[in-house]
Parts: C-alpha cells; structure tokens; sequence
C-alpha cells in the first residue's frame, strides 16, 4: 500500500507518525511523510519520502507573538491579545497548508491517510473514500467521557456541560472544514457528509491504556492502542562531559521543556538553577527548543547544560524529571520509571499534570507563568525526597513494558472497512 502520513504542530506531535511510518516500512508499504518544513530532518528513514506543508506554520509558533502565545507571560491580558492575533495570522498559513494536503493527495492518490487532527483535508477525502483515512490523536478527551470536558476544557462541569463542550469543539471542526471547502473551491462535499465522516472515520489513541483506558462506551470506531515510539540512539553518543558527570552522581535529577518555548527562558532557568545550587540536587538541564538557556556562570558540579539529547536514552539515567508535558515526554517518563513533575504550557500538558498527579507518580507541578522559587523550590523537593512517587513511576513503567499493542495498531491501519 501507498501510505501518506501528515501531522501538524511542534517536534512531539511528529514522533508518533515516524514510529507508525517505520512500522509501515518494515511491513513493506511505501511511506510518505507530509510535514512542517523544519522536521525534514527527522524523516531519515531509508526509502521513506517527506513533502513539505512549508516553513510559515513553525515559524509563526516561534515568533515572538508565537511564544508568549503559548508561553509564560505575566500579562493575562497581553496573552490573550497574542492568541487573537495568533489565530489570525494561522488563517493565511492554513489557508495554504490545505491547499499543499489537497494538492500533494490528489496527485498520489493513496490507499491510507494517517492524519494528526490539525490535518483536515483527509476528513473531506473520507467522504469519497469511506474507511481510508485514519486519524492519530496522541491526547486525549475529543470524544466524550463521563465525567470530563473536550480536552480545550480540561474541567468537570457536570453530564450536560461536559457533553455541550464536546459538541461546541465538533462544531469548531466542522466549521473549519467547511471554510476549506470554500477556499479549495469545493462544492460536491456537503456539511451533512463532512459531519457523517466525523461521526464514522476511523480514530486511533496513540496513549498507553495504563494512564488512559478505553471508556467501555466508545463506538469500534474509536481505539486505544498504546504508545509507540521509535529508537533515537542510533547514530549518537554521549559526551565524555555527559557520562563523567553521569557517573559522579548516583541521584539525578533531568530538566527539560522539550519543544515548547516563553518569552522569559533566562529568567525561567535562573529560578531552576537558584534552587538546584542552594539544595546542592545535581541535575542535566536540556535547553531544546529555547524554553531554558544555559547562563555563562554556573556550577558545573551540580549542573550539566545538553542542548539536545534523545530522551530514550536519558531518561534510563535518571531519578526524576522536570519536563513540559507533552504527551510523548510524559509516556516515555513514566516508560522509565521516572518520578515526574509537569510544568504545563499549553492546553493538553495540563490534563497531564493532573493524570501523573493522580496516578501517584508525582507532585502536582505549577503552569510556568506562576513558576517561582517560592512555589517551586518544595515541589522539587518533594519530588526527590518522597520515595512514593519513584516505587509508583516504577510500577506503571511495568505495566507499560507489558504493553503490546504494535500489531494490533498495524492491522487497524491496513483493514479494510466495511463501508469502502
């Protein structure tokens, strides 16, 4: 089969579809990646081939309006006036990403379509092929739970609230989807078939059933079927630094905001590094996209600055983690075992703040425009002091590597429905 794999957003949102397309290669499909410009890099699977939705979508997250959009601010007010000004510059960007997924689709012509939910053009290409696209969602909270919001929400208003956010987030959708109709010129799709897509395509989970099983009362259509992750070890080392400093300390703690970025990352790192130096806690702290900036002073004997490291191998060398919560770093801390504080951005890290909270494998962390060291400093420390929170990561890491849903994701993918 010829298989298009397209997602939209940071680096995290990627990872699950190079893990879906290396299983599809390995099974002998032609893949196809369609992604931001900036994450060609990435696809560096042998025979794989990556189509660009161009570079405008990145760069307006990593503009200045981009991150006190979605990070710390300490303005309400000036964060709100960003996300507006935010949502309609993303207009004219989507206007043309729909244009490269419609055009690149028709000119292929392929068996599947494995889409993340920013990617649209697939739900208007159900209509005429029933069964044949698939969405990929690692976050959950898009179709209704008892006793849970639409994730936009992430709250508990009670039955008939809760179910009113999910229809308001459909309607959104819908909505969008509609607008593309207009911009592509299509009038052979109604609204009514755009909702009967929605309503029967194919959704699947990428979370692990330990942090999120499937409510008893979802259609077939909607699966859960683990967390799938590929290897980024091959092809890199550590740095003799890394590994003497690895060495020298038995308990370490890792600090990272992974993709994520703020308008204050010196700031933000100089409250972590104040706490870290004064509690004498040795620590790895990784800068990746921008969130934290490694200072020209410091103390390298408690301090280790990497500017990027792959977290499958880091994360088996640690005690605990301070990271961002996107959905891929959270499943591959807990993965590991890793006692876990979230520091949330944006949107779905806070839902995940709330589930390692819950499950026992952590502290409830602080949203980063309220990080300080007055309400940081006794988290941090309780998140290394109280063994509690480690033997928990630990046993979830166990249930997770028992986990194994790869095959049953692959036939789920390859299946042919029943109304094609």
């Amino acid at each position: 089969m010829k298989i298009l794999l397209s997602s939209i957003g940071t680096r995290g949102d990627m990872e699950p579809f190079l893990a879906i397309g290396k299983l599809l290669q390995q099974k002998g499909h032609e893949v196809i990646y369609l992604f931001p410009e900036q994450f060609k890099t990435l696809v560096d699977h042998p025979g794989a081939r990556f189509e660009s939705l161009g570079p405008e979508f990145m760069k307006m997250l990593q503009s200045e309006l981009g991150k006190t959009a979605l990070g710390g601010s300490s303005s309400t007010w000036k964060k709100i006036i960003s996300y507006a000004k935010l949502a309609k510059h993303q207009m004219r960007i989507n206007k043309a990403m729909i244009r490269k997924q419609h055009e690149l689709i028709h000119n292929e012509e392929p068996d599947r379509i494995v889409h993340s939910g920013k990617v649209i053009y697939p739900v208007i290409w159900e209509t005429q092929h029933p069964g044949q696209s698939i969405m990929i969602s690692p976050v959950p909270y898009l179709h209704y739970v008892k006793g849970h919001t639409h994730l936009a929400f992430h709250s508990n208003y009670g039955s008939f609230f809760n179910k009113l956010t999910y229809r308001l987030a459909d309607w959104g959708l819908i909505k969008t989807i509609v607008t593309a109709l207009k911009t592509l010129q299509i009038t052979d799709v109604s609204k009514r078939q755009i909702k009967q897509a929605l309503n029967e395509h194919k959704v699947i989970y990428t979370l692990s059933p330990t942090l999120f099983p499937r409510p008893k009362d979802w259609k077939q259509n909607l699966q859960i079927l683990g967390y799938h992750e590929r290897d980024k070890t091959v092809d890199w080392t550590p740095s003799s630094e890394l590994t003497k400093f690895i060495q020298r300390h038995g308990k370490l703690l890792f600090v990272t905001f992974g993709s994520m970025t703020n308008p204050q990352p010196v700031e933000k790192t100089q409250i972590i590094l104040d706490i870290l130096e004064r509690n004498r806690i040795p620590a790895i702290i990784n800068t990746a996209a921008g969130g934290l900036a490694e200072p020209t002073r410091y103390n390298t004997d408690f301090i280790h600055f990497v500017h990027d490291i792959p977290y499958d191998w880091i994360f088996g060398q640690v005690y605990a983690i301070v990271h961002h919560g996107g959905s891929g770093t959270t499943h591959m801390a807990l993965k590991h075992g890793c006692a876990s504080m979230i520091v949330p951005h944006i949107i779905d890290q806070f839902l995940w703040n709330k589930i390692v909270h819950q499950l026992g494998a952590g502290p409830l962390g602080i949203k980063i425009n309220n990080l300080s060291i007055q309400n940081l400093e006794p988290k941090l420390i309780e998140l290394l002091s109280n063994p509690n929170y480690k033997k928990k990561a630990e046993q979830i890491a166990y249930q997770m590597n028992h986990e194994d849903l790869t095959e049953r994701l692959y036939k789920e993918i390859i299946r042919e429905d029943s109304r094609q």
